[in-house]
């Protein structure tokens, strides 16, 4: 996939996994017209999306956001979580992604208000600055990107096209991927009940609803 196109994609993808806030829906028209110039299996999942999302109230929207990504774990998008849920591991993984953006030449800094895996962040990050290094992060985190479609399907999410579109960009998944898979689907993501929090947000306060988007000095109104 031509890097143009791939960068539209991630980001329209990554604007609207992003908390529906008003300045968010007004970009709604310029990610339609991006939308409409990406390969059909991308761009009209996209519409698909702004379809419905445009003909409901905001508060509604913003409603089934919370409810969809904020509450029910399964449809975390913080990609750590579902390699290795509320242990000690997943700031281990953390501290991998920040390593991976500074080494691209972003820096994130430790009060910031949103994690490093969290799927928008990752996406505008692979549009705007290193596609080589979120390519990787992303297929490290494939079968994440597919149990969370997974948990979408089963919702019936108005977010569905959207997370649809993102697997479009990536490549099937592999042999070991599939057996990962599996056994994630059979035993749920790993769990450590001693010394830690079981709650979704005991490995960071970050991880609670509704944090501000990180600001990672490059434009959010790129999609065009």
């Amino acid at each position: 996939m031509p890097d143009d196109v791939l960068a539209a994609a991630w980001q329209s993808v990554s604007l609207l996994l992003e908390y529906p806030d008003a300045e968010a829906v007004r970009s709604f028209s310029t990610i339609r017209e991006v939308a409409l110039q990406l390969p059909s299996g991308i761009g009209g999942q996209l519409t698909m999306f702004l379809d419905d999302a445009s003909a409901i109230p905001l508060a509604d929207l913003q409603a089934d956001y919370v409810d969809t990504f904020d509450v029910t774990r399964k449809c975390s998008l913080h990609l750590t979580y579902f390699s290795s849920g509320d242990t000690r591991r997943r700031g281990v993984e953390l501290v991998e992604f920040k390593q991976a953006y500074r080494h691209a030449g972003v820096e994130l800094a430790d009060d910031s208000s949103e994690l490093p895996d969290f799927l928008p962040v990752l996406l505008e990050f692979g549009a705007f600055t290193s596609r080589d290094t979120a390519w990787k992060l992303l297929n490290d985190h494939r079968v994440g990107v597919e149990l969370l479609h997974r948990a979408l399907v089963r919702r019936e999410s108005r977010w569905l096209p959207v997370v649809e579109a993102l697997r479009t960009t990536l490549p099937s998944l592999g042999e070991d991927d599939e057996v990962a898979l599996a056994a994630l689907i059979a035993a749920g993501p790993p769990s450590e009940d001693v010394g830690i929090d079981s709650s979704p947000y005991s490995l960071d306060p970050r991880l609670n609803p509704r944090p501000t988007p990180i600001d990672l000095g490059m434009p959010r109104t790129g999609a065009s």
